[in-house]
């Protein structure tokens, strides 16, 4: 489970400097109940990026990867309540549902100093999403268990990726897309084996937004890799802006830009796009080095539900509170292997 109310796992800033949308829910203070404080050197074992960088290298050594997991998200409330909104945000527990003052309260008491976390720190949960063949308990165990999952941050996104060595651009607009992503290729939680000569992996994407929610900002591919003296690598590639936002080194040439009124708690859906899809092919790649690959979906800004508690109740919080948000989804990787 990479997202929930608890905080998000995917990436940490100090892990991935130059990801500038790493520090997403990030809960670095201590552990449970505050007995240790969290230290730098104890991050690479807290998040789900660094976890596959590491699988890389335990395969290159056993020959197995120890590190192979999909990507879900899950509300993890404890109010039997399935909100997973921010304008519907009803807490992880009885003490934390809608109230004036409960952005304040405390959420988890930390016996070390520094290691207290508050009510206002808690997401809005998440959701794990599934692409079975059938809505049937067996058929969702299966895609479970082929790891054709992933996760949200707590909208509705949908997402699908398939990657091929023989993929075109036209072939992602195509009908007959998803069909024609199996045949060519294999779903998020597949392998890809041994490059044919001359090869790099494409990939098609396609991204929707929730019907009920803000616009997508931009998808992008998270890239890891095992370079021959055994160091691990990574890199993220914007794919494609909304807005037909160009693309430079890598990143959307401009911001998509932000229309949340914090006083109003509101957004306007009149910037990036309802749909997003993408043709990429790895232009780094390297047919001798282990790699993985996953895709991140970015919404645009709208108000956290901090800023809809701060306007529904009149309050006014600490500048520490996020009044906005990114929403995103994280699709399960895609692994080559030599």
């Amino acid at each position: 489970m990479v997202t929930q109310i608890k905080g998000d796992s995917e990436a940490h800033p100090f892990l991935s400097p130059n990801d500038e949308f790493a520090d997403y829910g990030t809960w670095d203070k201590g552990d449970v109940g505050g007995r240790n404080a969290i230290t730098e050197d104890m991050l690479p074992g807290q998040y789900a990026r660094p976890a596959l960088l590491r699988g890389l290298q335990q395969e290159a050594r056993l020959g197995v990867n120890p590190f192979k997991f999909g990507l879900i998200g899950s509300s993890d409330a404890h109010t039997s309540l399935a909100t997973t909104r921010e304008d519907n945000y009803f807490g992880k527990n009885p003490p934390g549902e809608p109230a004036a003052d409960r952005w304040e309260h405390v959420f988890m008491e930390g016996e070390q100093e520094g290691t207290t976390y508050y009510n206002w720190e808690t997401l809005a949960s998440g959701l794990a999403a599934v692409w079975a063949r059938e809505n049937t308990r067996k058929a969702v165990w299966d895609a479970f268990k082929r790891k054709e999952v992933y996760a949200t941050t707590g909208s509705r996104i949908t997402v699908r990726v398939f990657a091929g060595w023989d993929f075109t651009a036209d072939e992602v607009e195509r009908q007959d897309f998803a069909d024609r992503g199996y045949a060519g290729g294999v779903p998020m939680g597949g392998d890809l084996r041994t490059a044919p000569d001359g090869k790099a992996p494409t990939f098609m994407i396609r991204a929707l937004r929730d019907p009920d929610n803000a616009n997508l900002d931009r998808i992008q591919v998270i890239k890891g890799w095992l370079k021959r003296n055994g160091e691990t690598e990574e890199r993220i590639y914007d794919v494609v802006c909304s807005d037909e936002r160009g693309i430079s080194n890598r990143r959307c040439a401009t911001e998509v830009g932000n229309t949340v009124d914090v006083a109003e708690a509101s957004y306007t859906n009149t910037i990036g796009d309802p749909l997003l899809t993408a043709f990429w092919e790895d232009p780094d790649f390297d047919p001798d080095q282990r790699a993985f690959y996953y895709v991140r979906v970015l919404e645009i800004p709208k108000p956290t539900w901090q800023a809809y508690d701060a306007k529904r109740f009149g309050v006014q919080m600490t500048d520490e509170v996020p009044m906005t948000i990114q929403d995103r989804a994280y699709t399960s990787p895609i692994w080559y292997t030599p």
